[in-house]
């Protein structure tokens, strides 16, 4: 039986999201015989490749001129600084919490949006957004008993990931989904090069490591494509909730790989993002389907 536009583009979330986790996991299970600087200079460069040649295979490959412009330029900046945040807080935060954290970029993404594209946002969404960021607070703990550092990392990592999802929408979507993933993913390995000697230098790498971060980068790819076709089948209001299934996955390969168990702020705080996220997208599908229907009175609903 052929499957829905809609179940299509909710699977190719789920396995988006599984993708992303994933390469998480394998990521965090190398923090401590690496540093930053290295896991994104090596992950990046295995990434590039593996998008270089899937590009050009398909035909994808955008002209450099193309590339070099001031959105995809301050998009890849955002992404790098996203990127050092949340690999510099991986070694030292539960997997399941930091996948919980980052549920809440939905969230600061609506707020970007509202703030600094003047999208109408009314108080049921202003009310779910402030909700969310409090579900936020209760999993980091901010006081001297549950809280460290590294949840703010994770923090900020949301900020600037919120800030690279902004400025995509303002890309010209003529360029090409893969040219901007290969550049990005270029650019990311030859900050982690320069960025060796501020993080303490070279670290022995050893074949396990360089292995893990090869699988790292395969999933980190199979997301990004997941995603952009996910986004692309369907209806977003119906895939886009499909996204916290990887906190699923985060608590499962934490308990497995890392023997951590969530605590019960975790567990309440992710609750909250999550609930306030998906009451976002459900105001925010009403509102499409209320502008739609003015747009063409005589459609149906």
């Amino acid at each position: 039986m052929a499957l829905s536009e809609n179940t299509r583009g909710a699977l190719l979330m789920a396995i988006s999201m599984a993708g992303f986790t994933f390469n998480d996991a394998l990521t965090k299970s190398v923090t401590a015989e690496l540093t930053v600087a290295q896991i994104m200079f090596v992950r990046g460069a295995f990434t590039a490749v593996l998008v270089y040649i899937v590009a050009r295979r398909m035909g994808a490959l955008d002209h450099i001129k193309n590339i070099l412009q001031p959105l995809i330029l301050i998009r890849i900046a955002f992404e790098t600084v996203a990127a050092v945040a949340f690999l510099a807080a991986l070694g030292q935060v539960p997997l399941a919490n930091a996948s919980a954290i980052l549920q809440s970029l939905p969230l600061a993404v609506t707020l970007g949006a509202a703030l600094f594209y003047k999208e109408p946002v009314g108080w049921r969404r202003w009310t779910a957004i402030g909700l969310g960021f409090i579900g936020v607070l209760v999993i980091i703990q901010p006081g001297p008993e549950g809280f460290t550092l590294a949840s703010l990392y994770i923090v900020f990592c949301v900020i600037t990931a919120a800030g690279r999802d902004l400025v995509t929408r303002r890309i010209d979507p003529s360029i090409s989904s893969l040219s901007v993933t290969l550049f990005t993913a270029a650019s990311i390995s030859f900050a982690g090069l320069l960025l060796i000697p501020v993080f303490g230098g070279w670290q022995p790498m050893s074949g396990s490591a360089l292995g893990k971060l090869a699988f790292a980068s395969i999933f980190l790819f199979a997301g990004y494509q997941a995603i952009i076709m996910a986004m692309r089948t369907g209806e977003i209001s119906f895939i886009a909730p499909f996204r916290y299934t990887s906190l699923l996955w985060a608590v499962l390969l934490g308990m497995l790989f890392f023997g951590e168990v969530p605590d019960i702020w975790m567990v309440v705080g992710a609750a909250i993002v999550i609930g306030s996220g998906l009451y976002t997208f459900y105001r925010e599908s009403k509102r499409k389907a209320a502008l739609a229907r003015r747009a063409d009175p005589a459609s149906p609903g």
